[in-house]
């Protein structure tokens, strides 16, 4: 199909997103073509960028095993829609098998954002399966860390309905860019070293484990593969950022992961280093010269073994 056919597949589809009618309309020639195009477009124009580092996060890590069952989150965002992506396409090299659920939660989102999601999971051939929660308004009146009690309360909703489905582990999308603003926050605005984990044993359901196969993969990449295959996913589909931003100012966690990006990045001007520094800061701690440092729960202080 030539490049303007292409086009002409897309802008019909888009006016039928619009009238809210591509849930019955949207065309199986359509959406084969988009899928085929973004899936060619991960084993060549982005293959290193993004499946290269795809693969070598899952065995550095070590987070996909022979057997597993893992529930795929979905948020309907950029990142999380590429990492289904890649799931699909690391499935198909079967080295050895495993199990795949496509799993989006309905957290409260308008119909607009609803059927987006459903509509780009039809364009790029990804079978999810969609259930609702109520958080969004349960959170909507918490004035202190709403979006950290949301992320909370959405990652508990998404452990059940996983191991409902007989998941042993969930994949979130947090990418490069994630961690390392992570660790900034974690120092500047919380006195912590501390980084967010490839993987993580689950503490409130027995048997299931949180995997982030995104980590090596930069946020300008995955917008750079977005912006290649013309494709449209939500920014941040939360109550707080559909309200009026005057009438709701910066919320606690989203104003602080800004301040970082634009301090990671005026850092950046002069010293094209700093993102892997960062990086590469939790991975080599001489714990010779840390004054305390915690290890399960425990505190160990310099002072207990100085003489």
């Amino acid at each position: 199909m030539k490049e303007v056919d292409r086009e002409n597949v897309r802008q019909n589809e888009e006016e039928l997103f619009g009238e809210k009618l591509f849930g019955e309309k949207l065309s199986s020639e359509g959406t084969a073509f988009c899928a085929e195009d973004v899936e060619k477009s991960l084993r060549k124009r982005f293959h290193k960028e993004l499946f290269s580092r795809f693969a070598r996060a899952i065995n550095e890590y070590e987070l996909v095993q022979e057997n597993d069952r893992i529930a795929v989150c979905i948020s309907g965002g950029k990142d999380s829609m590429l990492m289904a992506k890649l799931f699909q396409e690391l499935r198909r090299h079967n080295k050895f098998p495993f199990e795949l659920v496509f799993l989006v939660m309905d957290p409260g989102y308008n119909e607009a954002n609803r059927q987006m999601i459903e509509y780009n999971a039809r364009l790029l051939r990804i079978p999810i399966t969609v259930f609702e929660s109520d958080i969004f308004a349960s959170v909507y009146d918490v004035e202190k860390s709403p979006c950290y009690l949301c992320a909370r309360m959405r990652r508990g909703h998404l452990y059940r309905q996983a191991k409902e489905r007989g998941c042993n582990k969930i994949a979130l999308g947090h990418h490069y860019d994630d961690v390392i603003e992570t660790i900034l926050m974690g120092m500047l605005y919380g006195g912590q070293i501390q980084t967010m984990m490839p993987k993580l044993h689950s503490t409130n359901f027995e048997g299931m484990e949180l995997i982030r196969p995104m980590y090596l993969i930069r946020e300008s990449d995955i917008k750079h593969w977005r912006d290649y295959n013309h494709l449209h996913f939500l920014q941040c589909a939360c109550r707080f950022t559909e309200a009026a931003g005057a009438d709701r100012p910066d919320r606690g966690e989203m104003s602080k992961r800004l301040e970082i990006k634009r301090l990671i990045a005026e850092l950046k001007e002069t010293n094209p280093f700093v993102e892997s520094n960062i990086f590469k800061s939790v991975e080599n701690v001489n714990l010779d010269t840390v004054i305390a440092y915690k290890k399960k729960g425990n505190k160990c202080h310099f002072l207990e073994d100085y003489d």
